[in-house]
């Protein structure tokens, strides 16, 4: 009998620990401690991913998993539907606005990349329109021969196909195929059987279409090399309007709770299925065989929804927040800092002069504040043993006050008082090295103070004025976010501070105030918040310093809580609902996670 060294070139080694490099892939080691045999193996998986922006089915779609476009689509939840004219691109990690297309459209088809794509056809009158994406604009392009709509798209920006589809989503369903050369398209050879609603995949060389609609679901698929189409075997069951991406000898089929893989020969059930069953999604192809994305569909009226499947060693677990554990006491406008596990949350409304510990499973009450307050800022990337609360107001709403207070990890100790007496202030950076955000006394100063440890001084000015903002990251690298004032109910303004001088940033995706912050300017998560017309959100947005992209929103809606850890780790600490009333409840944040898929090996 061979040895397992002679079949694989490895020896089986004995390892107190699981290996955690990706070298580990078809090892067999024995894991000492446990006392078992164990080795890496692929795993197929579909992941939560950040919702969309913009809730839709029928959209088109191009590009990767990392780099992907949503293209136009359908809203509402009954005829008459309304087509939009908004795109989206993911970056791997959330969502953010794109180029608006030319005229609204859905049931399209699109080909290429984030930066080089095409979307073409589509419906109210089958289009013949083709519409060119350089990464950030559409313009026209030249014109289909036949105006289709339900058509599969495959291919690149400058080697397209469209292939089949519908004519007002009624028979007769055309057969014809055109390709695209980046600038003109050409009629080429015709499907075996016309399917709408039907997959595409591959090039324009190496291309796949199949499933759809012909009067039934079909299990149909067809090969293209370039000239001619070729029947190929069946899918394992018959599917229409379902999501795509691959190539011709390595593509994948979703939609309903299956999902199908392509080897070139043969369709095959994954093991891996969609966490919410639905179709309409994409009707072109995002990712490829191992890596594919599905998002949106039709989950009405109408989803934001949006999965990533990986073929790989690794098991991915989705960003998403979860239940924390409550807080003492309740309290509303309130201060925090500190880590998702070694957090300080102090002052608040209904609980001025409160102050609680976190250690990542228990709340501990700590000695009291020495002036009571709430709508204070706090220094957002203070420590449980290096906190800062800075000015703020007792009620009855009028009574500002300047006081600064540190804790040292069993103390608050009053310090130099602050030169400004405001309410409603954020702020950001440490005990030593501290920036106010905002704030209202009888106007809106706009100025910021800091603070040193020791001395207040004069810092930058806000090119808007205004309170209620949220504040995240250090003296030389914050981030302001939101607010308002008393002519504008609601901001959408973003501001970045270098240590010297407040600029403007990126616009946040919604106008809203009373949101928290956590981390710097060049990677922050900004989450809850009160948004128009007067509501309170769980929205969850990441920033990288350029762009704002969706997150996993939370799971209660709330205004006004403290925000503490980073982006990728944060916490959300109290606040208040929508009523108002003051919160205990907490939330954690946890960003996507990869860990090697472990296999305990048995004789059975």
């Amino acid at each position: 009998m061979s040895e397992y060294r002679t079949l694989f070139g490895k020896a089986v080694k004995a390892l107190a620990s699981d290996p955690t490099d990706a070298g580990a892939e078809g090892q067999i080691w024995y894991n000492s401690t446990s006392g078992t045999f164990k080795s890496v193996v692929v795993n197929e998986a579909w992941s939560s991913g950040s919702p969309t922006t913009t809730a839709r089915h029928v959209a088109s779609g191009a590009g990767l998993q990392t780099s992907a476009l949503l293209i136009g689509g359908r809203q509402g939840t009954a005829s008459p539907y309304t087509d939009t004219t908004a795109t989206e691109e993911y970056n791997g990690s959330g969502w953010s606005t794109g180029g608006t297309l030319p005229a609204a459209n859905s049931r399209a088809a699109a080909a290429g990349l984030q930066t080089a794509a095409i979307n073409f056809g589509g419906y109210a009158g089958s289009k013949n329109t083709t519409q060119i994406y350089d990464g950030s604009t559409w313009t026209a392009g030249n014109n289909l021969n036949n105006g289709r709509d339900e058509l599969a798209g495959a291919g690149t920006q400058t080697a397209g196909l469209a292939i089949s589809g519908a004519i007002n989503a009624a028979p007769p369903l055309p057969t014809a195929t055109e390709e695209y050369d980046g600038s003109v398209w050409t009629t080429a050879s015709s499907v075996n059987t016309a399917r709408r609603i039907a997959g595409g995949a591959g090039t324009q060389t190496a291309g796949l279409f199949a499933g759809g609609y012909d009067g039934a679901s079909s299990a149909l698929s067809e090969e293209y090399d370039g000239s001619t189409w070729t029947a190929g075997n069946n899918m394992v069951t018959a599917r229409q309007i379902g999501g795509t991406g691959g190539t011709q000898i390595d593509a994948i089929y979703f939609g309903g709770p299956a999902t199908e893989t392509y080897d070139g020969t043969n369709w095959s059930t994954s093991p891996a299925t969609l966490g919410t069953a639905r179709g309409q999604s994409t009707q072109s192809g995002i990712g490829t065989g191992s890596n594919a994305l599905c998002a949106t569909g039709w989950v009405p009226p109408g989803s934001t929804l949006t999965e990533e499947y990986n073929k790989s060693i690794n098991v991915i677990t989705g960003a998403a927040w979860s239940s924390g554990v409550n807080t003492n006491t309740a309290k509303g406008t309130t201060s925090g800092c500190g880590t998702q596990t070694a957090a300080l949350n102090f002052s608040g409304a209904d609980n001025l002069a409160n102050s609680e510990e976190y250690d990542g499973s228990s709340w501990t009450a700590t000695p009291s504040l020495n002036t009571g307050r709430y709508a204070a800022a706090e220094a957002t990337a203070g420590t449980v043993s290096a906190a800062l609360l800075a000015m703020g107001v007792i009620d009855p709403g009028t009574s500002n006050q300047n006081a600064t207070e540190e804790y040292n990890g069993s103390t608050w100790t009053s310090v130099t008082n602050s030169p400004l007496s405001v309410r409603q202030v954020a702020g950001a950076g440490t005990q030593t090295a501290f920036v106010s955000i905002g704030g209202y006394d009888t106007t809106y100063p706009g100025v910021s103070v800091e603070y040193d440890g020791s001395v207040w001084t004069t810092g930058g000015t806000l090119n808007t004025a205004r309170e209620r903002m949220s504040g995240s990251g250090t003296l030389t690298a914050a981030i302001g976010v939101g607010g308002n004032d008393i002519p504008t109910p609601h901001y959408n303004n973003v501001e970045e501070y270098n240590g010297s001088t407040w600029t403007a940033g990126t616009a946040y995706p919604t106008a809203i105030k009373h949101a928290s912050g956590a981390g710097p300017v060049t990677n922050a998560l900004v989450f809850s918040g009160n948004v128009p017309p007067n509501s309170v959100t769980g929205l969850t947005s990441g920033y990288d310093g350029t762009a704002w992209s969706t997150r996993p929103a939370m799971g209660t809606a709330r205004q006004a809580g403290a925000g503490a850890g980073t982006s990728s780790s944060a916490l959300m600490i109290a606040g208040a609902s929508g009523a108002g009333s003051s919160l205990t409840t907490t939330e954690e944040f946890t960003g996507e996670t990869t860990a090697l898929n472990y296999k305990t090996l048995t004789t059975s």
